[in-house]
């Protein structure tokens, strides 16, 4: 029995998103793993900038509460910011966003628990099929392109 090697073309359409009814590029289509961690890199910054204005340097050193500070500044951000805009400090300056499957606005509800899983770390590490982590899929959501 002779087999066909080469893939359909409907298997070569396939891309990330595609199941999720995103373009392939450009608005709207799923972000790249570079702008996400990117992203990421900026929020954490910034948050470091805001704590340490906030309450001092020693929220880099120190223990106790203040240690603590960084991460509650990023879930603030991230919470608000995306509820907000559809996106954190980062994402808004790499131009992606967080958008619900539903094409609903975000909320504040979803915005915190989305902001809540992020801050724990595990679920966003945990990344499943288009792209979307645990906290996405959690809370109906998707990063995508603004441009």
């Amino acid at each position: 029995m002779v087999t066909n090697a080469t893939p359909s073309r409907s298997e070569d359409a396939r891309y990330p998103g595609e199941s999720l009814g995103l373009p392939v590029e450009g608005r709207g289509s799923l972000a790249s793993w570079r702008s996400r961690f990117t992203a990421l890199i900026l929020d954490w910054a910034a948050s470091m900038a805001v704590a340490v204005g906030l309450f001092g340097s020693g929220v880099l050193t120190g223990s106790g509460w203040r240690a603590w500070m960084i991460l509650t500044v990023f879930f603030v951000e991230t919470a608000v910011l995306s509820a907000l805009t559809g996106g954190t400090f980062g994402q808004l300056v790499t131009r992606i966003a967080i958008a619900r499957l539903d094409r609903k606005p975000l909320g504040l509800l979803r915005g915190i628990a989305r902001a809540a899983l992020v801050s724990l770390a595990l679920p966003a590490l945990v990344i499943g099929a288009e792209r979307r982590g645990l906290h996405d899929l959690a809370v109906g959501t998707v990063v995508i392109n603004r441009r």
